[in-house]
């Protein structure tokens, strides 16, 4: 199946393990600044969009040179970068949406990345930011983990209470448990198979998984 991955204009932890999460079809979008991951990973994008504020001169002549689309936003404008490549990816249509570069760096912007996962219009596609090291997804019925044994799972509940009804493939699993917002009972668990699943009753449910690191 087509995917689409966002490049964001955020930090990737570990080039190698970013390199890893791409695929030759996979459909190459960048907000901004984040052509700047693209194009070091060896990716022309399929399409640059933004205020460009975050653009370098270099990075704009290879995309010139490329013959890759640049569409570009006011600065002044409502959205975000980000906001409008996710905008773009839901016409675009693939269903599994990546968007690498978007965790760390400034709280404030990280916060605001995965506030825009809750859009009740993503509630069909398969939508993540990962940086190859962490990846964090929204949970709104059922959800799987695809990782190694020892790799760290945080359940966290998001904007109220969050009725879980199993959490499997975990060293602490769950059953028909209530994981209440203002509780960190679900911060730090850890997977023990190479898949946990995580199945919802009610509430919106913030899955974070960190990876343990691969050394080449």
């Amino acid at each position: 199946m087509p995917r689409t991955i966002i490049f964001a204009n955020g930090t990737l932890p570990d080039i190698d393990s970013a390199r890893r999460l791409l695929r030759p079809d996979d459909f190459i979008l960048a907000a901004d600044g984040g052509t700047r991951h693209a194009l070091e990973l060896g990716r022309a994008p399929n399409l640059v969009l933004g205020d460009m504020d975050s653009l370098n001169q270099a990075d704009w002549k290879k995309l010139e040179q490329l013959n890759v689309p640049i569409e570009i936003f006011p600065r002044d404008k409502n959205e975000t970068d980000l906001e409008l490549a996710i905008e773009r990816a839901i016409e675009i249509g693939n269903k599994e949406i990546i968007i690498l570069a978007a965790l760390g760096g400034r709280l404030d912007q990280t916060i605001a990345n995965i506030a825009l996962l809750t859009d009740a219009r993503l509630s069909t596609f398969d939508l993540r930011l990962d940086d190859g090291v962490e990846q964090a997804f929204f949970a709104r019925t059922r959800s799987q983990v695809a990782g190694r044994s020892g790799d760290i799972v945080s359940l966290i509940p998001w904007g109220g209470d969050v009725h879980i009804t199993s959490a499997s493939g975990l060293k602490w699993p769950l059953s028909d448990e209530i994981l209440y917002a203002h509780k960190p009972r679900g911060i730090s668990n850890e997977m023990t198979a190479d898949i946990a699943n995580i199945e919802i009753k009610s509430g919106l449910l913030l899955i974070i998984h960190r990876r343990q690191v691969l050394s080449l």
